[in-house]
């Protein structure tokens, strides 16, 4: 799938959807491991940005992207509109996150 056809808009400038397809969803969950927290706190007393989190909250966000589009192509969607990120904490320490959207079939104008 082209990523130029996946956007948080309601429609793609220049395309026609031609078919819904039905919401889609790609979702990990994901916790951190004890390194990764003693690293994360260790950082955390010097403040600024926190590499271990954000690269494990990248991961996790890519993680859901990539079966986002999976689940998308499965139907035999060629773009995905509406596309938003969700996160919930499932217990402390377990993070949700969620990538869904509205699968379509879309046609160049």
């Amino acid at each position: 799938m082209d990523h130029s056809l996946i956007t948080t808009s309601t429609g793609l400038e220049g395309y026609r959807v031609v078919k819904h397809l039905g919401v889609v969803r790609g979702i990990t969950v994901r916790s951190r491991s004890v390194a990764g927290n003693i690293a994360g706190g260790f950082q955390s007393l010097f403040g600024g940005r926190l590499s271990i989190y954000v690269e494990l909250c990248e991961n996790a966000r890519e993680e859901a992207y990539q079966l986002l589009i999976q689940h998308a192509q499965v139907l035999g969607a060629n773009a995905i509109i509406n596309m938003r990120y969700d996160a919930n904490e499932v217990m402390q320490g377990i993070t949700e996150v969620l990538a869904y959207g509205t699968a379509v079939v879309v046609e160049k104008i």
